[in-house]
């Protein structure tokens, strides 16, 4: 004779089972979500970083080869090719005189919440020494850089 018991097995979830599923997800979707966006922040700013990069060329290039204009160059190489929706503007500026110290200011768009990121470059050993993100940068607060 076959015990009833044995005859009928349960197959799948109780409601219960499928209920705190379902609470666990919710969780971890709402710690989730907030460090999410803070990532895509930070990955969109790496555009308005890397926009410094025809300057930060253009002055070293300039400062190994013992030119005279070397802001001037590297506004040059920024010309028309740093504006999009992501950076609003880089401008390279010199301290003292054309042969530096530099600072590159890059600013972004209010879809980086219009952060800034300053770097300043300094001749050393024949060399451009950058200092990034100088601390007077934005990104460093919004936590962008």
């Amino acid at each position: 004779m076959i015990n009833k018991t044995q005859a009928y097995h349960q197959y799948g979830f109780t409601l219960i089972e499928l209920m705190i599923v379902v609470a666990i997800v919710a969780i971890l979707a709402a710690v989730a979500l907030p460090a999410y966006q803070t990532y895509t922040q930070r990955a969109r700013f790496t555009e308005v970083i890397a926009a410094t990069g025809p300057a930060k060329t253009a002055i070293e290039v300039c400062a190994q080869t013992g030119g005279n204009n070397c802001t001037t160059s590297a506004n040059g190489a920024l010309s028309g090719a740093v504006n999009t929706d992501i950076v609003d503007s880089v401008e390279v500026t010199a301290n003292n005189n054309e042969k530096g110290p530099w600072t590159i200011t890059a600013t972004g768009t209010d879809k980086v919440q219009d952060s800034t990121f300053i770097m300043t470059g300094e001749v050393s050993g024949g060399r451009v020494i950058w200092t990034q993100p100088a601390s007077s940068s934005d990104c460093i607060a919004d936590g962008l850089c």
